[in-house]
């Protein structure tokens, strides 16, 4: 149960900071404190700000490369293992969906409802789909003292020659 009520304070956070308005730089910037202490993080200077990177541009899809080459070029002083760190303090409260897409690499999507994905191979970019456009009709049996968390698709497109 406690886990449930930190992914929804989670969610309702990512939520109030993503409908702040017309300044949502500026209510984000506000609000990415909150939205740790909610999820139980503390609010450091480093997680603040890595934070206001991710969630300054609404839902979106990033990898821990990516988010660091925007510190860098934002003047954050972090290094790679501490975005890594970062983002999957994240995650495990709630505030963002991992997603193994490939062995190589893995996505960090700031949208954490219930939803899929299209991803387009030939650029390496992810689009949400909603969840209540995929059926998934069968699942397998689930082994014993086990229970599904969540599944997600990703549906691989590819330009047509």
């Amino acid at each position: 149960m406690a886990e449930t009520n930190t992914t929804t304070a989670a969610a309702n956070a990512v939520a109030a900071a993503s409908d702040c308005g017309l300044r949502p730089s500026l209510c984000v910037a506000r609000d990415v404190g909150g939205m740790l202490r909610d999820s139980g993080l503390r609010p450091t200077r480093q997680r603040i700000a890595l934070g206001r990177l991710l969630y300054a541009k609404g839902d979106r899809h990033v990898t821990a490369e990516i988010l660091h080459e925007e510190a860098m070029r934002a003047r954050v002083p972090v290094s790679l293992a501490t975005v890594y760190n970062t983002l999957h303090q994240f995650t495990e409260v709630g505030l963002l969906r991992e997603l193994a897409v490939d062995g190589s690499k893995t996505w960090f999507d700031t949208n954490v409802t219930e939803h899929h994905h299209f991803l387009v191979e030939d650029d390496n970019k992810l689009f949400d789909i909603p969840g209540a456009h995929v059926s998934v009709d069968r699942l397998p049996d689930i082994p014993d003292g086990m229970e599904i968390s969540r599944v997600d698709v990703v549906v691989r497109l590819r330009r047509k020659a």
